[in-house]
Order: C-alpha cells, then sequence, then structure tokens
C-alpha cells in the first residue's frame, strides 16, 4: 500500500517489572513510542489479573480492549516469574517479550524475543518495531543490537 498507514498488530502492551524506576522508564518509554500501556504491574499475581480483566473479557469488536503484547523482567514480586507468566500467556495466544539481563532456558518456546537489559529507548522502539514485523508475519527480520529474536514465534496461529 503506497503512501497507507501501516496495520499495527501491537497496539496495547502489558509491562510487568519489579524495579519501580525501570516500570517507570519503561511506561514513558513505550508510550513515546505510541502505544498504549494496558498497565504496569509488579507480579505474575497481578499480570494474570489485568490479563483476565483486558483481554478474555473483551469484546473482540472492541479495538481498544486487549493486551497485544506482554513486556515482562523475569524476576518479580512474588513466587512466580516471568517464565510462568509466558507458558499462561502462551495459552490465550498473547506474545511475550523478555526483559531480562539472563534469558531463562526455554525462553524460545515461551517469548517472541527477549529485550536485554540494560537497555535504552531506542533499544526500546526497534526491538517493538521488529516484534511488529514478526507478528505482521514478515520472514528474515533482523534483530537490534541488544535483542535476540527467536526464530519463530511460540504462539499457535
Amino acid at each position: 500500500m503506497l503512501f497507507g498507514k501501516q496495520v499495527r498488530h501491537v497496539k496495547r502492551i502489558l509491562i510487568v517489572e519489579d524495579e519501580p524506576l525501570v516500570a517507570f522508564d519503561n511506561e514513558l518509554m513505550v508510550e513515546a513510542a505510541g502505544y498504549t500501556v494496558v498497565a504496569t504491574v509488579d507480579s505474575v499475581r497481578d499480570a494474570l489479573t489485568m490479563l483476565s480483566r483486558h483481554h478474555e473479557a473483551c469484546d473482540p469488536a472492541d479495538k481498544e480492549c486487549g493486551i497485544d503484547l506482554i513486556l515482562t523482567d523475569i524476576g518479580l514480586t512474588g513466587n512466580r516469574s516471568g517464565v510462568d507468566l509466558a507458558r499462561e500467556a502462551g495459552k490465550i495466544g498473547i506474545p511475550v517479550l523478555f526483559a531480562t539481563a539472563a534469558p531463562p532456558a526455554g525462553a524460545e518456546q515461551l517469548a517472541i524475543g527477549v529485550l536485554l537489559k540494560p537497555y535504552n529507548d531506542r533499544t526500546l522502539k526497534a526491538a517493538l518495531k521488529v516484534v511488529e514485523k514478526r507478528l505482521a508475519g514478515k520472514a528474515r527480520i533482523k534483530a537490534p543490537d541488544g535483542m535476540i529474536l527467536y526464530d519463530e514465534p511460540p504462539l499457535a496461529a
């Protein structure tokens, strides 16, 4: 589509981060990149509550409802981790981008990729663009420095 507006596959992002300053920075950077932050929470329990509230109870015709991506750290408040959250999100078809310094074993089965900490505004924006392209079905995408992009998205079509 020449001069047309590209369809966005990611509009609404749930941020899950237990470090308050990192969570705040993520909110600012994600919103500055043109996305809507559905919520910012620090535990799997709270994230699952948001998933229930904003995804499972959502009318598919409502374009301002739902969660399109979860940006989550691995270490979170409480007994469960970002890995546990990714497993739950995968069951309902929501892609996950881990934001961590040390990707967990098996992350390629749970997430679309990993944004390596520490990262800056430019790296986060570039990573979100890459996630958009991957979710749009584009092949041969080069991940920016500071991001690991897995070959195949873990979600069923």
